[in-house]
């Protein structure tokens, strides 16, 4: 009797862990297949440059040249709609054999912010640098994604995103906690019994467009909590515009949904993912220098 109600406490904390899994996977996939791609194919449409993209089988991998002047708005749009590497949706989670999780990567030095929160209670005070862009994106994201609530995704998006992007309910980053809230029938905030914790792993500059543009990926370890454990990784690009003194998310379509891999394995040394490391020495940007240039919607 004793051995068959072991045998019930272990199944059902493979299923819940199992179940978990499935509900971060939900807002990984989701989000990058449902609205990255949709959105994508509207831009591709738009543009009309879909037969180009499809036949073009080069993926961005990394950092382009930087640039030192302006282009303009079609270089800034070729930039952020480069496909890149397509992969696996198991490409996301921990790999069975710790030991392939190993490869060498180049490192990119990721700037500290100033400590002090900025709008919607993000920290902020990076550099003009595209360096100092991807510290900002990662902020953006650990604020709406730690707290997984819809109504921060609102607010956090409407204070950091400047007017002729898609609106807050439309950005990836709330697609992805309303596929976790809903998966898990939490409502429009996370159960308490919940917890969500990320880690900024692996960083990428997928371009420039002088020095107060640039399009960046961040790449994160998540981990989740409720009734069991799981983690996952969560990749997200971002056009990033400075403007009155900090890095915002620039107008234009979203870029092509980054691939979320597995930190520290070949597969994302592949897609060109650099291993996250702060930088100490960078000098901050003076927080009382940010200017008051909220989106609107």
């Amino acid at each position: 009797m004793r051995r068959a109600a072991t045998k019930k406490a272990e199944g059902t904390s493979e299923w819940s862990r199992r179940r978990l899994l499935g509900i971060l996977a939900a807002a990984v996939a989701v989000a990058a297949l449902l609205l990255g791609g949709l959105v994508y194919a509207v831009y591709l449409a738009v543009s009309g440059i879909g037969g180009e993209a499809s036949a073009n089988t080069g993926v961005a991998t990394g950092e382009t040249e930087r640039s030192t002047v302006a282009r303009g708005a079609a270089h800034r749009d070729d930039i952020a709609a480069e496909p890149m590497l397509s992969v696996p949706e198991s490409a996301a989670f921990p790999p069975a054999d710790p030991g392939t999780a190993s490869t060498k990567a180049p490192e990119i030095k990721i700037p500290t912010g100033t400590g002090v929160n900025g709008p919607a209670f993000v920290m902020t005070g990076f550099p003009q640098t595209p360096e100092g862009a991807i510290g900002q994106l990662a902020q953006i994201d650990l604020a709406v994604l730690q707290s997984m609530s819809l109504s921060t995704a609102e607010e956090v998006y409407n204070a950091w995103a400047l007017p002729g992007g898609v609106r807050a309910e439309d950005w990836w980053i709330t697609a992805s906690v309303r596929a976790f809230l809903s998966s898990t029938g939490m409502g429009e905030v996370k159960d308490p019994s919940a917890s969500v914790s990320l880690e900024p792993a692996a960083a990428l500059i997928k371009g420039t467009d002088g020095p107060d543009w640039a399009t960046v990926c961040v790449l994160m370890k998540v981990s989740a909590t409720y009734k069991s454990e799981g983690q996952i990784a969560f990749a997200h690009c971002e056009r990033m515009q400075w403007v009155g003194g900090r890095w915002m998310v620039a107008p234009g379509a979203p870029p092509a949904p980054a691939p979320a891999t597995w930190p520290g394995t070949q597969l994302a040394h592949e897609a060109g993912w650099r291993t996250w490391s702060t930088d100490h020495t960078t000098e901050p940007t003076n927080p009382g220098d940010h200017g008051d240039h909220e989106g609107e919607r």
